[in-house]
């Protein structure tokens, strides 16, 4: 069976360089903002919603530019640092729904600025329901509408202060033809038979609440595989903390402080000294030096602390461990592993869609490390809601999985 993403118009596409209506002016005052909010309210039908960060540049990944068109009120650029609450847009847009590409992304720097959704339409989530190879928005404009978006200013940093106007363009252009790649796709969904399935999973992002705060999260430092001592660990502990302090402090990513790199060389090396801390390759660029007396600081809290202050290799993980330990630790649940795997694949794969959009990986792994004492379609179904299976996902695996673990059970029985 051809697949939405293979039905691809033969003509070349066309490249959209400039808004239909012409670029607007940045909304960057409160007058200017009110007007806006007028124009939007006074619009019709669904709203396309973008926003743009600065990853790489700055501290965090709050918003600093938010663009939206609604039929009837054209396109609006708001600049949120000289706007910095929206909740009045976002009351006016209550029961609207948002049309946003890859919504969870943008949700928590929107929510940031005072904007959250009652109802959506993802559509980077929708090109994954229908069995689309590439979900860019670029590439799917492409696909499903025939234009060729420019996307040349996506890495660029939004802090900048006036925005050159080729970013702006680029900007409008990201939300010109949103609404109508939405409505594209809301047909082939519902030729597909997948449209009830898109609106469960909108229903799931709107109500999934925002990231929290990770624990330790100096433990995701790039390299930190390397460390195999509490005391090293100790000192990416201290590196990673001072950094993420001054970081915020200066409003910069915290790579451009010090980088993973440096963490990691000065947690392997272990100065004793600040000469050896100096003589290191990675603290030879100027950022590193300048903070040098900080860097060797941090390392030498780290270096005498008692040993029971010291962090642990293996913190208890919450859930299954990883999976390429489980045919030593628990032969069994590496059987049902592989086996859960199967099945989801052949499902997705009759049904042309990924299979982590089927089931998460993770609701798989647990399902197969602790699985329900009920092995019936019924046990199967109640355990994938518990995991946070939504209704149609349960429905297209549960009886498959349930004849998979009692063929399991019975094989495994003694």
């Amino acid at each position: 069976m051809t697949s939405p993403a293979e039905q691809i118009d033969e003509l070349a596409p066309t490249p959209l360089l400039e808004p239909r209506d012409g670029l607007p002016d940045v909304i960057a005052d409160e007058s200017a903002l009110a007007t806006t909010i007028r124009a939007v309210a006074a619009g019709t039908g669904p709203v396309a919603i973008d926003a743009e960060r600065a990853s790489g540049y700055r501290y965090g990944q709050r918003a600093y530019l938010v663009q939206l068109r609604r039929v009837g009120a054209g396109t609006a650029i708001i600049d949120p640092i000289a706007c910095r609450d929206l909740s009045d847009l976002g009351t006016v847009l209550t029961d609207v729904e948002w049309v946003l590409h890859a919504a969870m992304q943008d949700l928590p720097c929107l929510a940031g600025v005072g904007m959250r959704p009652d109802t959506l339409f993802d559509t980077e989530l929708v090109g994954r329901l229908l069995g689309f190879e590439r979900v860019g928005l670029g590439t799917m404009v492409e696909t499903v509408l025939g234009f060729t978006l420019e996307k040349g200013h996506s890495g660029v940093d939004w802090s900048t202060r006036p925005l050159p106007e080729p970013w702006l363009r680029y900007a409008a252009l990201d939300v010109e033809l949103l609404l109508d790649l939405r409505d594209a796709l809301e047909s082939q969904l519902r030729s597909s038979g997948k449209e009830e399935w898109a609106r469960q999973e909108f229903a799931a992002i709107v109500d999934s609440p925002l990231p929290s705060p990770r624990p330790d999260p100096w433990r995701r430092t790039s390299g930190i595989h390397k460390t195999r001592k509490p005391r090293q660990l100790a000192v990416v502990r201290a590196l990673w903390e001072v950094r993420d302090g001054l970081a915020q402090q200066r409003d910069t990513s915290p790579g451009r402080v010090l980088a993973d790199a440096a963490i990691i060389e000065a947690a392997l090396a272990m100065p004793r000294s600040r000469a050896a801390l100096a003589a290191l390759p990675t603290y030879g660029n100027r950022s590193a030096r300048r903070d040098l007396d900080i860097w060797y600081a941090a390392i030498a809290s780290a270096i005498t602390l008692r040993d029971s202050d010291l962090p642990q290799p293996n913190p208890p993980a919450e859930g299954p461990p990883p999976a390429r330990s489980w045919t030593e630790r628990n032969p069994l649940a590496a059987d049902r592993l592989t086996s859960l795997r199967s099945c989801v694949a052949a499902i997705a794969d009759e049904h042309t869609l990924p299979s982590e959009n089927l089931l998460a990986p993770d609701a798989v792994r647990r399902l197969a490390w602790e699985p329900p004492d009920d092995l019936s379609s019924t046990g199967l179904a109640t355990a994938l809601a518990e995991l946070g299976a939504r209704p149609w996902q349960v429905d297209l695996t549960a009886k498959v999985m349930s004849r998979a673990l009692v063929r399991l059970r019975t094989r495994q029985s003694p």
